[in-house]
């Protein structure tokens, strides 16, 4: 039964150093969760560290992207990227083993596959850009996914993907070039590689705060943008939503906060 009372908050963590592309990313999760400041307040992990979350405390999680890649090894990361990961390796071993809501977005794919022993690695980037997205049959049954067509267009840009899952997760979306584009474990965690956040505005403000890291030369970077703005992505979104709307207050046997569906 839905709570009456006001839900405890979620969470956005957010992993950006980019102050632009981090207060973008954080107002268009505000915008299209439908939450305000108070109901998602945001960690920048870049600044802070994490501590302990009580996840008692909480509705439900979320994980931004970034340019880090879960994928490298400690030697290639910078001291900032392996504390943010072993802080966040910490949550997520609690996350799974109590089926807590958890969204992650593109970084957070890398980050909860690695978590749960799937192989990611560079085989199956993609460049900045629209991709048209396909639910699987689970994702079509998934409540998280709900209202969005079977094929959606999604931004995406992303330097390395989800190679193989074990057993135990389930592939929800995949794309041409891309065959993991979403995933579940249990019945709450989830992880998408494109982003449920991005419109045209908000790629846009990340191939200008990105255009030396890689993605692509930076010179392309004016074409680019005129390419992603003759795209029309509107569904992606609506995850945000469904996660709000599914896991906001609802209370299990013991009176706390806590999501209780069953498939």
């Amino acid at each position: 039964m839905r709570d009456r009372r006001p839900f405890p908050p979620f969470l956005l963590l957010s992993v950006r150093a980019q102050d632009a592309a981090a207060d973008d990313e954080y107002a268009a999760m505000l915008r299209f969760s439908g939450l305000n400041e108070r109901s998602l307040p945001r960690i920048r992990m870049d600044r802070e560290r994490l501590g302990n979350v009580d996840l008692d405390e909480w509705s439900g999680i979320i994980l931004g992207g970034g340019p880090f890649n879960a994928s490298d090894p400690p030697a290639d990361q910078s001291p900032g990227q392996r504390r943010v990961e072993s802080e966040l390796m910490a949550l997520l071993d609690k996350v799974v083993a109590r089926d807590f809501p958890f969204l992650g977005c593109c970084y957070g794919i890398g980050v909860l596959g690695g978590q749960i022993g799937a192989t990611v690695d560079h085989t199956f980037a993609e460049p900045i850009g629209s991709v048209p997205v396909s639910l699987t049959a689970a994702g079509r049954a998934d409540p998280l996914l709900a209202g969005l067509p079977d094929v959606f267009d999604a931004f995406v840009g992303h330097k390395e993907a989800v190679r193989t899952l074990p057993s135990e997760a389930v592939v929800l979306a995949s794309s041409p070039a891309c065959p993991v584009q979403a995933f579940r474990v249990g019945l709450h965690v989830y992880a998408t590689q494109f982003h449920p956040e991005l419109d045209v505005a908000g790629i846009c403000t990340r191939i200008d705060v990105y255009k030396h890291y890689g993605y692509f030369a930076p010179e392309a970077a004016d074409s680019l943008k005129e390419s992603v703005r003759r795209n029309h992505v509107e569904y992606p979104p609506a995850i945000l939503r469904n996660f709000v709307r599914l896991f906001a207050g609802i209370e299990d046997a013991t009176g706390r906060s806590r999501a209780t569906r069953t498939r």
